[in-house]
This record gives structure tokens, C-alpha cells and sequence, in this order.
């Protein structure tokens, strides 16, 4: 991911992982993923349904990957959400959205070049209970 140019692809790795094991998501193209938060957002991610708003700053990573049908593992997109402050984007409830694909094409960011590219994610998240965040199957949950 360090081709896309963008921070947060080199150093999600070092942040806090949520899931026990990577388990398949259907609303991110049925890939296997694992949920992780830098320290801005971690305690309050990890409160999960029961917390408050998570803090501007808060940066969600999802890296994900699917299983071909002969056991090959090929790597998926980033998915990220960032916390931005209030105003940045009504409709999104002020969080940015960052999809980039494996070689570091960075497909589109809320806001930015190919904003209508992650349009996708604002219109899944707005259901979400919790400040447009969608949690981790309690069985997966740390």
C-alpha cells in the first residue's frame, strides 16, 4: 500500500486490531477483513454499540482479502474512515472515506479525486447506530 503516497497505509499495521480473525464481510465485496484504530479512536471504538461519538481524528483501517476457490490468498483494497471535524461533510457525518487497492491506487477519497468512487461507502454507513460505524460480528470481537 506504500505506492498510494498516503500515511495511514504504511502505519495502520502498528495500530490496534478488533477481530479475533479475519472474517468475511458481504458489505465490503464479501472479502475476509479485520477492523483496526489508531490510538485517537481505539478506547471508543472498542466500546462499540454502547460508546459515544468517536473523536475527531479517529481513523479506521479495514484491509481485506478474499480466498480464491484453489485456496489462493489475493490481497484486497484498504478501506478507510477518518474522523474529520465537524463541517467537513454533512452527509457522510464528517467522516472521510479512502478506498486503495493493493497496488496503491488510491481510488477515491471523500471529498477529494474520486469522491463519487466512495460515495458507496457514506450510503451503507448512514444506517449504522452508532456515528456511522458498523461493528464487528460480536462473535469475531476481541
Amino acid at each position: 500500500m506504500s505506492a498510494s503516497g498516503l500515511e495511514i497505509a504504511d502505519s495502520y499495521g502498528a495500530w490496534e486490531q478488533f477481530n479475533t480473525v479475519a472474517y468475511k464481510s458481504y458489505t465490503h465485496g464479501g472479502r475476509f477483513v479485520n477492523n483496526i484504530a489508531n490510538g485517537d479512536g481505539a478506547a471508543s471504538y472498542g466500546e462499540y454499540e454502547d460508546g459515544a461519538a468517536l473523536p475527531v481524528g479517529t481513523v479506521l483501517a479495514k484491509d481485506s482479502f478474499a480466498v480464491s476457490g484453489k485456496g489462493t490468498v489475493v490481497a484486497g483494497p484498504l478501506f478507510v474512515m477518518e474522523k474529520m471535524p465537524a463541517g467537513f461533510d454533512a452527509e457522510s457525518q464528517d467522516w472521510r472515506y479512502t478506498l486503495v487497492m493493493p497496488n496503491g491506487n488510491v481510488i477515491g477519497t471523500t471529498n477529494g479525486a474520486g469522491s463519487g468512487d466512495v460515495a458507496f461507502c457514506i450510503d451503507c454507513h448512514v444506517y449504522a447506530e452508532r456515528d456511522s460505524v458498523l461493528f464487528i460480528p460480536e462473535e469475531f470481537r476481541m
